[in-house]
């Protein structure tokens, strides 16, 4: 199922008389959940980002339940990702992964999810397979005045209710934007009428963003989001969630011209802080109660401007940001008589990074080449003492802190060829290992049902890539196939120590992350649309996806074949499409990292969607069926090859003041 719109290797605008934005980007998803325009081109209006995200062509998700879905891009999971909302770095507080950053957004906060590929996404920060930047919906002093929109929806398959609404005012001096979002599901069914217990969720959303006129050219803006999950089962994993907590603030300026050449100055400061607290309370059958909270807090800035000549674009920007995230397990034995176990998961690690973006953009008749670099400067320290001690039982000559400079540097151009575009590139790009990676201490993991122990000694991690695309451009039809290599030196995973005993019950052993010599990771697709008529227009995708280490064998959670077509229609502000989402076996899976393979499947979905114009108001329907044959399937990034949803009905009523 798609539910955004695809605008490929295109660059952000800031406004119509705003130079070039030097960030390239793969994808924009446009989102704008509350703007009636952009409800007709989407199939699903207010379903959840992770459902956003998922009908990007570069984006797949890990699914633990029906909640807090976890981004992929380039079969390279967060850790080797840089995801930022609005610019801004935030960090998950769960050792188990059960809060990406995408879920504490929703897609009432939202304008559009900016993609880059490789090192094409190190704008947002140090990564090896990409970065995401989720856009905040902001009215920028467009002259509307005031102007609102109340929404609600109801999904048939696991009794999903969303209420939402926005309050917004707008003119040459003053913008202020409001928004709030509710929504809560009950279990739901995969197909067959199978019941997948621990998947409920209850979410609040809400969020103010606003801006004021300094002068002509120059504001300052601010911006807050709460957001709030309850309830929350994961049936993937051995635990849920009781509560998942994020408050995320800014403040900023922005001044159009500089000095110079020097132009759309943008600054910010912000600060976020996550408390997240797994629960066993409601698992029937538990060997032993834990409690296991998360925090992460983070502060952070960035400064940015563009620098324009006769044929080169400079875009220049310095971020940095300071995070702490600890972590804890308390386990309770049955017996009262006893004493508690506790262990520090994440021990109070503080993470400090310093880093400089820069690209150039050189513009030639009918060729372009952008040139980048990002060089920053990575710490991390160990700030509590026992879990200091603690990791020391392994690393007895481990020192506290732990400092790195990481880089990046690629290279991209493109040709234009009468109506054929080409686009190649060669890109390095290194990382740092994650929290968990470096200072994790016996974090369970129920895919492969082991525990994992972090290394702070690990190896830098690098990437050698290589891309190549070509677009065949009419007026009525785009074609592009693309393709994608990754060689990745010192790859981090986790590898059996025979000598060490488990901590969790039912635990087949334990793992220590390790650097391997390399791993390789190729990407392909195929991808296009046709225009058969003013009221239809027909778009499809296919992909193949290999990923193997340094022994031939085969990587954890790699794409098989898979494909995506729709065929979608607009005319007099009626709007439909039928949509077929599929993929092939999966043959190449490795049961060492406790993978088993998954089979083939097809699912269809169809929805309709009709705009009344009603005086100085819209109000617009929409009402769709996914997974029409109600087939009973799961993927290769379902979590221990979880169901996913059955049938499923859904009705989505927008009603919108201009």
């Amino acid at each position: 199922m798609f539910c955004g719109v695809f605008i490929p290797q295109v660059r952000a605008q800031v406004t119509p008389a705003d130079s070039l934005k030097l960030i390239q980007l793969n994808e924009v998803v446009i989102i704008s959940a509350g703007k009636q325009l952009d409800h007709q081109k989407q199939r699903k209006p207010l379903s959840t980002l992770d459902e956003f995200l998922e009908s990007s062509r570069s984006i797949n998700m890990v699914k633990r339940g029906a909640y807090a879905w976890e981004p992929t891009m380039n079969d390279m999971a967060s850790e080797r990702l840089a995801v930022t909302i609005d610019g801004m770095q935030i960090f998950g507080a769960c050792t188990d992964k059960m809060d990406p950053i995408t879920s504490y957004v929703d897609v009432s906060n939202l304008s559009e999810a900016q993609i880059g590929s490789g090192q094409q996404g190190a704008a947002f920060g140090n990564t090896i397979g990409g970065g995401i930047n989720l856009k905040l919906d902001k009215s920028n002093f467009k002259p509307t005045g005031w102007g609102g929109s109340l929404e609600s929806a109801i999904e048939s398959n696991n009794t999903m209710r969303v209420f939402g609404g926005e309050l917004n005012y707008s003119d040459e001096k003053i913008y202020l934007n409001t928004d709030g979002i509710y929504r809560k599901a009950d279990n739901y069914y995969a197909g067959g009428d199978e019941e997948v217990k621990f998947s409920q969720f209850e979410k609040y959303n809400f969020s103010i963003n606003s801006g004021y006129k300094l002068a002509e050219g120059k504001s300052i803006s601010a911006t807050l989001i709460y957001d709030e999950a309850n309830d929350v089962g994961y049936p993937a994993l051995t635990m849920d969630v009781s509560l998942a907590r994020a408050v995320i603030g800014s403040v900023g300026f922005n001044q159009n011209t500089l000095f110079g050449n020097l132009s759309n100055w943008e600054s910010k400061l912000y600060y976020n802080t996550i408390k997240h607290v797994m629960d066993d309370t409601k698992r029937p059958d538990v060997p032993i109660h834990m409690d296991m909270p998360g925090r992460s807090e983070t502060a952070g800035f960035y400064t940015q401007a563009n620098l324009n000549k006769e044929k080169n674009h400079f875009f220049l920007k310095w971020d940095g940001f300071y995070n702490k995230s600890y972590a804890e397990m308390t386990m309770y034995p049955t017996n009262g008589d006893e004493p508690l176990m506790f262990m520090l998961t994440w021990p109070d690690v503080r993470t400090a990074n310093v880093g400089f973006y820069a690209e150039d953009h050189i513009a030639f008749q009918k060729n372009s080449l952008k040139l980048s670099t990002r060089l920053a400067y990575h710490a991390n320290t160990v700030a509590d003492d026992f879990g200091l001690n603690s990791l020391k039982i392994f690393y007895p000559e481990m020192d506290r802190t732990n400092t790195r400079f990481l880089k990046s540097f690629s290279a991209q151009h493109h040709k234009m060829v009468k109506d054929f575009h080409f686009n190649g590139g060669l890109s390095y790009g290194e990382r740092a290992p994650s929290v968990s990676e470096g200072y994790g201490f016996y974090l369970f993991n129920s895919f492969d049902n082991h525990d994992y122990i972090g290394d702070p000694e690990l190896n830098t991690e690098s990437s050698a890539e290589a891309n190549f695309s070509v677009t065949l451009k009419k007026p009525i039809f785009e074609i592009t196939a693309s393709a994608n290599y990754f060689r990745i030196f010192n790859y981090i995973i986790g590898l059996v120590d025979p000598s060490l005993s488990t901590m969790t019950i039912g635990a087949q052993g334990v793992k220590i992350y390790t650097n391997l010599d390399y791993a390789q990771l190729f990407n392909a697709s195929l991808s296009g649309r046709y225009t058969i008529s003013n009221a239809f227009k027909l778009s499809g995708n296919v992909s193949y996806h290999r990923g193997v280490d340094n022994e031939g064998e085969n990587l954890p959670l790699i794409s098989p074949l898979s494909y995506r077509s729709a065929i979608d229609f607009y005319k007099n502000q009626f709007s439909a499409s039928l949509s077929v989402d599929g993929a092939g076996e999966q043959t190449n899976y490795n049961p060492a990292y406790g993978e088993t393979k998954s089979a083939a499947y097809a699912t269809l979905s169809v929805s309709f969607g009709k705009r009344f114009f009603l005086k100085d108001s819209d109000l617009f329907l929409k009402g769709g069926i996914e997974n029409i044959f109600d087939t009973n399937y799961s993927t290769y990034t379902d979590w221990n090859n979880i169901p996913r949803i059955g049938r499923n009905l859904y009705l989505t009523i927008s009603y919108s003041i201009n």
